[in-house]
């Protein structure tokens, strides 16, 4: 049974977010990484607050 989101600060580089997510859904870290950057340049910073507040709650 899968527990749920988890940071996987083994790969990641700052918290291990987009690393944990990488995990969750079977990819490539770096395509996680690329898709946050391009969603922060697009987004207008919102996906940078939800970033550091996964960060902050998640195990």
């Amino acid at each position: 049974m899968k527990q749920g989101f988890r940071k996987n600060r083994r790969d990641g580089m700052v918290f291990g977010v987009c690393a944990g997510m990488a995990d969750q859904f079977g990819i490539d870290v770096l395509w996680t990484r690329i898709a946050f950057v391009a969603l922060t340049l697009l987004g207008f910073g919102l996906p940078l607050l939800v970033y550091l507040t996964v960060a902050i709650l998640a195990p």
